[in-house]
């Protein structure tokens, strides 16, 4: 996966949509996981939750911050990387990739369109540090 076809959400999560099943796989940035450090902990959701585009779906606390995962798009978890919770380097190491953490069934597929492309998502975070 490239960033490139990933989305970005303003709470620092991405979303890369597979056209061919309308599942969207969620994960946080590059830019979270240094913003947050050490990670402690993780709460996803179980399978079947149903989500709303930008409310929380899980929490992440690090060892400076307690932080909500909020969802990039309406839809039901079809999978959660409940791994992560015994291999929390993971999301550190390589958050564009094996630190995924939800795949939702979207119907509103439009919703990822809507959302920051790699260059409105890097000027953004630049803000952020400023």
């Amino acid at each position: 996966m490239s960033p490139m076809e990933l989305k970005y959400t303003k709470s620092h999560e991405w979303a890369l949509l597979d056209e061919k099943t309308d599942i969207v796989t969620v994960g946080i940035t590059e830019f979270a996981a240094e913003q947050l450090g050490d990670i402690v902990f993780i709460e996803l959701p179980e399978i079947g939750a149903e989500l709303i585009k930008d409310q929380p779906f899980g929490v992440i606390e690090s060892v400076k911050a307690a932080v909500d995962l909020n969802s990039p798009v309406s839809g039901e978890v079809v999978e959660a990387h409940t791994d992560l919770a015994s291999d929390l380097d993971t999301i550190s190491k390589d958050p564009l990739g094996a630190g995924w953490m939800v795949r939702i069934h979207c119907g509103a597929t439009d919703e990822v369109q809507g959302l920051m492309n790699e260059a409105e998502y890097g000027k953004f975070a630049e803000q952020e540090t400023h």
